[in-house]
């Protein structure tokens, strides 16, 4: 058993030995593979880096970007209750000018509360960044405005807003609602 196992570990030597060895030179086949490693893995440890930089870069653009959205997405959070209190200040508009026609006292009363709860909304609106879009006696813009009518009146030009039938708004700089008008077309 013993030469058995002096036999196998002879072989094995043999097999191990590179060409250099056996001819008795130096080997240099180590080194040689050595350096073909060491050059694999730098190649791979500048690719490894490369990725990390467009990582990192993708990482800071998508944060930038979700940043932007959060700030949006809080800056407009409010847009439907604005809205809502949009549609009760047309309606207090439109009381106050029923009351306006009728000429009686104690209407006048009423009329002096219902425009200090207006002007409360109206001032509301203002505070938190609403603001009317002007819309008489300028040119119609599809932009802010919606038409809903048309009229000739020959002295103005055409394309100039004539009457608005319902106020239009933005939001801190976005349209959250066109001004209905009625355009003047000759």
């Amino acid at each position: 058993m013993k030469k058995e196992k002096k036999h196998e570990e002879e072989e094995k030597k043999k097999e191990s030995t590179c060409q250099c060895e056996k001819e008795g030179k130096t080997c240099t086949c180590e080194k040689k593979d050595s350096s073909k490693e060491i050059d694999a893995l730098q190649q791979t440890i500048q690719q490894l880096q490369e990725k990390l930089m467009y990582k990192e870069a993708d990482f800071i653009n998508y944060r930038k970007r979700k940043d932007e959205e959060t700030a949006n997405l809080l800056k407009f959070a409010n847009q439907d209750l604005i809205l809502d209190i949009i549609n009760s200040v047309d309606n207090f508009e439109r009381a106050i000018e029923a009351i306006k026609k009728d000429d009686e006292k104690d209407n006048q009363k009423i009329l002096a509360g219902i425009d200090m709860i207006y002007q409360e909304l109206k001032n509301t609106l203002k505070k938190y960044g609403v603001e009317e879009i002007s819309a008489v006696d300028v040119p119609f813009d599809e932009n802010v405005h919606h038409a809903v009518a048309t009229g000739n009146d020959s002295s103005k030009e055409e394309g100039i807003v004539l009457e608005v039938m319902a106020k239009g708004y933005s939001l801190k700089g976005r349209i959250i609602r066109p001004a209905m008008v009625k355009v003047n077309q000759l």
